[in-house]
């Protein structure tokens, strides 16, 4: 493969003028220009580019760690991020994780070599407090409140949507409530704000056996009030972790002849808005374009940006 220094050696003149011939930049006679311009296409050089960016300590490619894209969440993030993207001078690497301490780990590594110019944690599965141990190496932004971590942060502040939406379960005197969540609530963030804003509006803790886990899709929706049916559970109000996951479970209700349970989704998906369904826009389109903006202007360990999300009846809700 031929280099830079096979352009030097072959033009006759210096690895730097060749290095300001290819990137047109400093002076260079026409002559000069001439000569190394016709050598590198004689030899078919092509620049390493990775090699080039590692040299100057700089890639422009920012790398985002999605565990799945199953949850409007992470495509809703990842829609934001690339519309931010689009007019940078950024690249955006997609790294898949399913929650993997070792993939993840990895990613890190890559950081720390210099593979990236930052990572944006959508989630993630090792602790926070190594993503913080890696911020010598590179920014990070992570997409949920990372308390009293030292981390940039962009993420949507649940708890005002949650709380609007209990506020109003209470008001309709709501019992046999039942929940759908992607994860449990220890190893979830989102599960633990749901449920702590129930706790603050109800003064109560759901029962374990009426929250269901592993639930991100329609199909799971359906398979989830399935279950409910098949235990016997006389539920009346399902909180569900998304607008498509509610339209499966009222998809189940609908096949079997059902009475169909006051459904609630969240993030405001075409699906909630034809069905007439209340849902919870936390806003991820705009959170993943100011994650994006964050870490490319290199941000303090301290820059936290909190989006409130809003609880949205049927009658206000306007699709886009």
């Amino acid at each position: 493969m031929v280099t830079i220094r096979d352009i030097a050696k072959m033009s006759g003149h210096s690895i730097s003028t060749v290095s300001r011939v290819m990137n047109h930049s400093g002076y260079v006679s026409k002559a000069v220009r001439a000569k190394v311009e016709q050598v590198i296409a004689e030899a078919n050089y092509v620049p390493n580019d990775i090699a080039r960016d590692l040299s100057i300590g700089q890639t422009h490619n920012i790398g985002v760690v999605i565990p799945h894209a199953d949850h409007p969440y992470f495509t809703q993030l990842i829609h934001g991020i690339l519309a931010a993207a689009v007019p940078s001078h950024f690249r955006v690497t997609i790294l898949p994780s399913a929650y993997s301490e070792e993939l993840e780990h990895r990613y890190l590594e890559q950081l720390r070599r210099g593979l990236f110019d930052g990572l944006i944690f959508t989630s993630h599965g090792v602790p926070l407090t190594t993503l913080v141990n890696y911020l010598q190496y590179g920014p990070i932004v992570v997409c949920e409140d990372p308390g009293s971590l030292p981390l940039p942060a962009v993420f949507s502040n649940r708890e005002t949507g949650y709380h609007e939406a209990f506020s109003w379960l209470k008001k309709q005197n709501a019992t046999n409530i039942a929940f759908m969540f992607s994860r449990p609530a220890p190893e979830s963030a989102t599960s633990t704000a749901t449920l702590t804003a129930f706790n603050k509006v109800f003064t109560t803790m759901p029962s374990s056996n009426w929250i269901l886990d592993n639930i991100t899709t329609f199909r799971d929706g359906y398979a989830g009030a399935e279950k409910m049916h098949n235990q016997k559970m006389q539920v009346k109000y399902i909180f569900t972790n998304g607008d498509d996951v509610a339209a499966g479970a009222r998809q189940f209700y609908l096949n079997h002849h059902l009475p169909v349970p006051t459904l609630i989704g969240q993030e405001d998906q075409l699906s909630g808005y034809l069905l007439g369904l209340p849902t919870i826009n936390h806003h991820f389109n705009e959170i993943g374009q100011r994650a994006f903006t964050l870490i490319t202007n290199k941000p303090n360990p301290g820059t936290v940006i909190s989006v409130p999300s809003e609880f949205v009846l049927p009658a206000n809700r306007i699709y886009a």
